[in-house]
């Protein structure tokens, strides 16, 4: 009857992994299948906590690397949350020096801090170079950057 217990767990590990995408617990869920073949096997039940163990890890250091490069390769990584400001411009609503400002941000006014001792007036737009914590680490736009049609920037970047 153990055997459906560690059925049961590998069931409930993968609809949790379908969740998290991190590719852990489903070789945990592949460990829970192995041990329940041990139970169904009626070995003890150290050798099936054995074999969950021995294979987890085994999937773990042997499957999960070569599943993540595979995914990557085929599935593009795309920037979400803070990571998915860098490169966009935004406008100074304060003076930004190498210490302390305010920019704003896709309509959010964040805190900013320029790379060197560059200061950037009140109004004027930069790019964000990095985002650290809650700081966008900003950079004075290049007079030769990326314009948009009649020399303004494109729509989506704009940091109305």
């Amino acid at each position: 009857m153990a055997w459906v217990w560690w059925m049961a767990a590998a069931l409930l590990l993968v609809v949790v992994e379908v969740l998290s995408l991190d590719l852990v617990l489903i070789m945990f869920a592949g460990g829970a299948v192995a041990a329940g073949a041990l139970a169904l096997a009626g070995t003890p039940l150290w050798v099936q906590i054995l074999g969950f163990a021995v294979v987890s890890t085994a999937l773990l250091l042997a499957l999960r690397p070569w599943l993540l490069r595979h995914l990557r390769t085929r599935v593009p990584l795309v920037e979400t949350n803070a990571a998915a400001h860098v490169g966009r411009t935004a406008v100074a609503v304060t003076s930004v020096t190498e210490r302390s400002g305010r920019v704003k941000l896709a309509g959010e006014v964040w805190t900013a801090r320029t790379e060197g001792r560059d200061v950037v007036e009140v109004g004027e737009e930069v790019r964000v170079v990095r985002i650290e914590g809650a700081t966008a680490v900003v950079a004075r736009l290049d007079a030769d950057g990326p314009q948009g049609p009649g020399g303004t920037r494109p729509a989506e970047e704009n940091a109305s």
